[in-house]
């Protein structure tokens, strides 16, 4: 029961912190390509790859901690139902090139982001 709470204390903060980020970047910028999302999943991509090291390679936290940053935060913090939905979108108001475009970059960016956020962080641990 306690790990639940967790999860749920870390999947309320990422939710309200991924919607609160995302409007923030879309309110900025209005163009064809949801770059809201995009950060979101870049930056989320990226810190998974930080608290993987931390939690799960060095132990240096608890394990509760899983399930509040990993499951929970992340988890909800991160959109790619969202990036999915917006790509179909994207596709079936005609701006297919637009599509491949941001399905191919957000995945690449995000692979990315977590590769170089784990050897980061092992580098300095």
């Amino acid at each position: 029961m306690k790990y639940l709470l967790f999860v749920a204390l870390g999947g309320a903060t990422g939710a309200l912190s991924r919607h609160w980020l995302a409007n923030w970047v879309h309110g900025l910028w209005e163009g064809r390509v949801p770059l809201g999302t995009l950060l979101v999943n870049g930056v989320g991509s990226f810190a998974i790859g930080i608290v993987y090291v931390v939690l799960m390679e060095k132990a240096l936290l608890h394990s509760d901690w899983r399930g509040v940053l990993m499951v929970g935060f992340l988890g909800a913090f991160t959109t790619f139902s969202t990036y999915s939905l917006e790509t179909v979108r994207l596709v079936e108001t005609g701006h297919t090139l637009t599509a491949l475009g941001y399905m191919f970059g957000s995945a690449a960016l995000c692979v990315a982001a977590a590769a170089a956020a784990m050897a980061m962080t092992r580098a300095l641990l």
